[in-house]
């Protein structure tokens, strides 16, 4: 089972992402975790990247290549895995697609996952998150803790830096003008689906269920 999640900032990748990987026992690869972790230890990539993220823009497909190739290659992913947020641009749509034909591995199975900007951007401008192992909280699904430690590991729950509005008008704009047409890529290479992400995380992980069980 190999699957590809993407849209726009905000639509709820990374929720779905974890809720596909407990049920189906795959690892969740969201290379923006692979990069936090990155900036957070303080390594030559993380300083690098931790500008470009704050501007908004994304990192180059190069290092993006090299991490998802390096990540896949680990046991862990023998059985598959899903793939939360990339590819976000054509080259490394592209570029996967080679590397999957490298390792023999089947065509992915997208998803792509739709939502109003007027609700993206509420939903990013309420988020936070736990700055020690990424748990995200919000008012309606997840409210943060009265002491803002995270129930999971105890970390301190705060707001990304790159989840201000203006920064986010950034990404949207960065996503519709690179991140969609990786759409049409995808959408010719057939086991393409579109998904209402509107809806609550339940109904939305049910409709993505509901496919992949018909599929695998």
């Amino acid at each position: 089972m190999h699957l590809i999640l993407f849209g726009a900032p905000g639509v709820g990748k990374g929720t779905q992402a974890k809720n596909i990987s407990q049920k189906y026992g795959i690892p969740q690869i969201s290379t923006g975790d692979m990069l936090r972790d990155a900036i957070k230890r303080g390594t030559e990539l993380g300083k690098k990247a931790e500008a470009i993220i704050a501007r908004g823009e994304l990192v180059s497909d190069d290092i993006m290549l090299s991490l998802i190739k390096e990540r896949v290659s680990q046991p862990d992913c023998k059985k598959g895995f899903v793939l939360d947020g990339f590819p976000r641009t054509l080259p490394q749509a592209k570029g996967l697609t080679v590397l999957f034909e490298e390792k023999r591995l089947p065509k992915p199975v997208c998803f792509e996952i739709i939502v109003p900007e007027n609700v993206i951007i509420k939903r990013l401008t309420q988020r936070k998150i736990c700055e020690n192992c990424g748990a995200i909280y919000d008012p309606l699904n997840n409210p943060v803790p009265a002491d803002k430690r995270c129930t999971k590991c105890g970390g301190r729950i705060i707001t990304r830096q790159d989840d201000n509005v203006d920064t986010i008008h950034k990404r949207l704009q960065v996503y519709h003008e690179m991140t969609a047409p990786v759409r049409k890529y995808y959408e010719k290479q057939g086991s393409f689906y579109t998904i209402n992400g509107n809806l609550s995380v339940e109904k939305v992980f049910n409709e993505i269920d509901s496919i992949l069980k018909k599929i695998f």
